[in-house]
């Protein structure tokens, strides 16, 4: 996501406008269809699953945005807390807010395309009633990763929390601006030590470009405590507007980037947030895609 307020124009717009399962376990339960064939089968193998941010497709509810991820070979969503779930009632947004009977109809929903909401995006606080049914909602929907930007002083609380719901905290950056720190990940590691292995970060490596690190460079850095990874790349370094461009077209350097997350070993969700939104969305988002797939391709030999 472009950045916090990006994020508050959105919603003030929008207003106006009025445990993770395993493949196995998944399979199993009742109603579910097959997952999404993934079109990125060489990076399963490698242990990598594609997701993508609700966000890329913020101009179509979460139901319209679930028949393009079939269609891209993407099987994982990661839903943000502030965007709409369905076209015909617009004041029904992606979040703990949701009926009992709305929740249950996602979960079909989400049932019938062989989709996971496998992470979400959401507004943690130091609130711990308010946290726990963000939590609760994350774990009801099947997530295994809450992606937020909580204030440090809520980490012991989260922390604890997280071991209670068995949900990881991964926390998100956005680009360098004054008064916010996550930018910068040695500020992120702060905020996780002394914590347990269920909070880390989400690494955005567009947002560390923007803010004109190296993505590769963070990214070691991070080792030991990534948790979740944005997939973004951008046109230009250092500059907190610079464009979306597809994987390997932009700054970020990113066939050396999944080098080096292959050589820490991750296992886990790549989501992708393309955050230009054009008639080439889906061109742009199918090249995203290739690129995973052949840069896992060269990396397994």
């Amino acid at each position: 996501m472009r950045n916090l307020y990006d994020r508050r124009d959105f919603l003030r717009q929008s207003v106006a406008a009025g445990a993770g399962l395993s493949v196995a376990g998944w399979l199993n339960r009742a109603g579910w269809a097959a997952p999404v064939k993934s079109g990125a089968p060489t990076a399963e193998k490698l242990g990598w699953t594609l997701g993508c941010a609700q966000y890329t497709f913020r101009r179509f509810s979460l139901y319209e945005t679930l028949d393009k991820l079939v269609e891209l070979g993407i099987p994982c969503i990661e839903p943000a807390f502030f965007l709409r779930l369905d076209s015909k009632r617009p004041d029904l947004k992606v979040n703990e807010s949701l009926s009992a009977e709305v929740r249950k109809e996602l979960r079909q929903r989400l049932a019938d395309h062989g989709i996971r909401m496998a992470s979400f995006y959401t507004d943690l606080g130091a609130d711990e009633g308010a946290a726990r049914k963000k939590m609760e909602f994350a774990k009801e929907m099947g997530a295994e990763t809450v992606v937020a930007e909580p204030p440090p002083e809520a980490f012991e609380m989260l922390d604890k929390l997280c071991e209670e719901y068995k949900l990881n905290l991964a926390v998100h950056n956005h680009p360098k601006r004054p008064n916010y720190q996550y930018w910068n990940p040695e500020n992120v590691l702060k905020v996780c030590q002394g914590r347990s292995k269920r909070i880390g970060a989400c690494c955005d490596t567009g947002h560390w470009v923007r803010s004109g690190l190296d993505p590769v460079e963070c990214l070691r850095k991070s080792q030991g405590r990534v948790l979740g990874f944005h997939l973004k790349d951008v046109i230009e370094s250092g500059k907190p507007e610079a464009r979306d461009v597809p994987l390997g077209q932009g700054k970020a350097n990113y066939g050396a980037v999944l080098k080096e997350l292959h050589r820490q070993g991750y296992r886990g969700l790549l989501v992708i947030e393309y955050e230009h939104d054009s008639d080439a969305l889906m061109k742009d988002m199918a090249e995203c895609v290739a690129f995973v797939e052949k840069t896992a391709k060269e990396l397994a030999g």
